[in-house]
């Protein structure tokens, strides 16, 4: 019995489904760029095997565990570690049963796809997951993961990952890059600056990380220039463990273009915790043109991700952390908080701008117009609470009449979940197939053009929009 319809996601109509499949079969086994997303540099360096099924499927994916929370089930009881070191639940076995036993909650959902096809395709599971099969699926799992053939680098090899990037903190030393490098091993795997440590004046412990960019660097980071200069040193050290983009996770996408003294001047004001909230978000926007203005410089594509209320719940923020599945989407402006960024280096060729979104009501009002006339922008695939099915279609239908397919950067999966990668490109190449299939069949594109899209959307964009 499969887990999984072989014509999922395809249209309904028969004759449009046909079209859909045939398109997908030209690209379902394209090689996978990965270009932005979460997994561990630790796994590929070191290469040892996944500890067990609870470890790889649910107590590291939010989007697992979040669901599972809402329904009344302790993140303790899932094995979260707590922020302050306190033991949550250690038996794997316990905790798979605690999520087999509730898998029925994500019927409809990404993740049910996602776990189902990782469930199938690499592991060879053919029963539905439920508290009747837990034991004999984790079995199966656990004995698989004691394999060879199921360490990192050998799934890397499986899932057919032609290059992916992870994202560290301006700060990280990047030891397991360093490892990767000389270990011999011909995997691509790139890191990806994020600097949101030092840029973020309500980041916690903004003064002290300004201190640990300053040692090390050997810059006086505490000083405007010295500060800019720390990061055009860091970004060259990433640019030398083969990252090739900066990420920026902030609450909104307000840029400012301050002048030097302003801006040195809001710059001691973030060092000495005196900002407002508006203080810190102009710096915020500030540090987001001078990012762009480095990316002109050192050629390092520059993606924003706006739109989070992070860390919603105060107590499970305390409790747990950051990353524990309560970021929020807000409604945000692209138009009006964008112009300054825009009006300095919107119009440079040799710039790549990635524009993401929680916030759907902007696609074809602002997103889609802005990419479609600005130079250096592109936009990012539907991410996050949109990486499924709905979302997909709902971002096609609402930018390609305006910005068209080559304003925008093919798919990413940015999952700390590993086993869900290939699932996710298998679930985008099939949504875009079928609007693909959809445009052929009422006129609006040509079956000869129809599978260099597909292809284009499924591999070169990515491929070329992160230069990798």
């Amino acid at each position: 019995m499969a887990l999984l319809d072989e014509d999922r996601i395809f249209p309904t109509d028969p004759a449009v489904r046909d079209i859909a499949r045939a398109l997908y079969n030209d690209v379902r086994d394209l090689p996978i760029i990965s270009p932005h997303g979460h997994t561990d540099p630790r796994w590929f360096a070191e290469n040892a095997a996944f500890p067990d099924p609870a470890q790889l499927f649910v107590t590291p994916d939010h989007y697992i565990f979040r669901m599972l929370h809402s329904q009344g089930v302790s993140l303790d009881a899932l094995g979260v570690p707590r922020a302050d070191g306190t033991a949550t639940e250690q038996d794997p076995r316990k905790i798979w049963q605690l999520f087999a036993q509730n898998y029925y909650l994500f019927r409809g959902t990404p993740s049910r796809l996602w776990v189902d096809h990782a469930l199938q395709e690499v592991f060879g599971v053919t029963q539905p997951l439920s508290a009747d099969t837990a034991d004999d699926i984790y079995d199966q799992i656990d004995g698989q993961l004691k394999q060879d053939a199921f360490r990192p680098r050998a799934l890397f090899e499986k899932f057919n990952i032609e290059a992916i990037s992870t994202t560290e903190s301006a700060l990280d030393d990047l030891r397991w890059h360093k490892m990767l490098n000389d270990s011999g091993w011909g995997g691509k795997v790139v890191t990806a600056y994020r600097p949101d440590a030092v840029i973020d004046p309500e980041f916690d412990g903004f003064a002290t990380n300004i201190e640990k960019l300053g040692d090390i660097t050997g810059e006086d980071a505490t000083s405007w220039s010295g500060y800019l200069a720390a990061h055009h040193n860091r970004r060259a050290f990433f640019k030398n463990y083969g990252a090739t983009s900066t990420d920026h996770g902030h609450p909104t996408a307000r840029t400012e273009d301050l002048t030097p003294d302003v801006a040195a001047a809001l710059f001691d004001k973030a060092l000495r915790g005196k900002c407002t909230p508006d203080e810190a978000d102009a710096f915020r926007g500030h540090m987001l043109t001078e990012m762009a203005r480095m990316s002109v410089e050192d050629g390092l594509v520059m993606q924003i991700h706006p739109g989070s209320f992070r860390n919603h719940s105060a107590g499970v923020f305390a409790q747990f952390g950051r990353d524990k599945g309560f970021d929020i989407p807000t409604r945000t402006d692209y138009v009006h908080a964008l112009k300054p960024l825009l009006d300095a280096v919107g119009g440079a060729r040799d710039l790549t701008i990635i524009l993401f979104t929680l916030d759907e009501t902007s696609y074809a009002r602002e997103l889609a117009p802005l990419a479609g006339a600005y130079p250096a922008l592109r936009l990012g695939p539907p991410w996050w609470f949109h990486d499924s099915v709905e979302g997909m279609h709902r971002f096609r239908e609402a930018t390609t009449e305006t910005a068209g397919f080559y304003n925008t950067v093919g798919f990413n999966d940015d999952t700390r979940a590993f086993c869900s990668i290939p699932a996710r490109h298998d679930v985008a190449r099939r949504v875009d197939c079928s609007y693909l299939a959809t445009l052929v069949a009422t006129g609006r594109l040509t079956k000869r053009e129809a599978p260099e899209v597909a292809y284009d959307l499924s591999y070169r964009l990515a491929k070329d929009a992160y230069r990798l």
